[in-house]
C-alpha cells in the first residue's frame, strides 16, 4: 500500500489559480475550484520534485524500496527488515555481476540470511602444456551448499533453496541444507 497521497497544508508548487486566462483571475469560483485541483496535484508535483531520491535505496520511501526490489532482481522475499531490502537494492547490480559463480550465489545466500555459507561444487579450472590433459573436478555435475546456523530450526529450509536454485549456475543440480554450527568445547575440541 502505498503512503503517498493527499497531505495537509501542502502547498502546490505550481499553483494553478495563477495560470488561468486573465478572466478568471478575479472569479472567485474558478480560483476555488482551481485551488481544490492544486491539493490533488501538489502531492504529485512533490514526488516530482525529488524523483531522484525515490531510486535511492538509502533514502526512498519504504514502500518504493518494495517496488525497486522487484524492478531490480533481488532474491527477497519481503519478509527481510527494511535495512536489508535497502542493501539488497544498492548492491542488485553488483551480485547480478557475479550470478552464477561461486562468489555470487555466497553474496546471495549471505544477504538473504546473514550468514555465509560452505559451498563445494565438482567443477574446476587448469591448464595443461599438453593436449588431452586430465579435466579438473568431477565427471558428475554437483553443488552443495550448507549453511551453518546456531538455531536450525530459525532457517526455513524452502527458502534456502529458492535462493540458490535462482543465484547458482544454470545447469548444475544442487542441495541445499541448513545445519547447526559446530561449537567448540572450552577444552578446543
Amino acid at each position: 500500500m502505498s503512503a503517498r497521497g493527499s497531505v495537509d497544508g501542502l502547498a502546490s508548487s505550481h499553483p494553478l489559480g495563477g495560470q488561468l486566462p486573465a478572466v478568471y483571475a478575479d472569479d472567485d469560483f474558478a480560483q476555488r475550484f482551481v485551488e481544490g485541483l492544486d491539493v490533488v496535484l501538489a502531492p504529485l508535483f512533490n514526488v516530482l520534485d525529488c524523483l531522484e531520491a525515490y531510486f535511492d535505496p538509502a533514502i526512498a520511501p519504504e514502500d518504493f524500496v518494495d517496488w525497486l526490489t522487484g524492478w531490480v532482481g533481488t532474491e527477497l522475499d519481503g519478509t527481510e527488515p527494511l535495512e536489508i531490502r535497502r542493501h539488497a537494492v544498492a548492491t542488485a547490480v553488483s551480485l547480478h555481476r557475479v550470478r552464477g559463480t561461486a562468489q555470487g550465489l555466497a553474496r546471495a545466500v549471505e544477504l538473504a540470511f546473514g550468514v555465509r555459507p560452505e559451498i563445494s561444487e565438482s567443477g574446476g579450472a587448469t591448464w595443461s602444456a599438453r593436449p588431452l590433459g586430465p579435466f579438473p573436478g568431477d565427471a558428475k555435475p554437483s553443488l552443495r551448499v550448507t549453511l551453518r546456523v546456531s538455531d536450525p530450526s530459525a532457517v526455513d529450509p524452502h527458502r534456502l533453496e529458492a535462493v540458490v536454485a535462482a543465484a547458482r549456475p544454470a545447469h548444475l543440480p544442487f542441495t541445499a541444507e541448513v545445519s547447526a554450527r559446530k561449537t567448540l568445547t572450552p577444552e578446543g575440541n
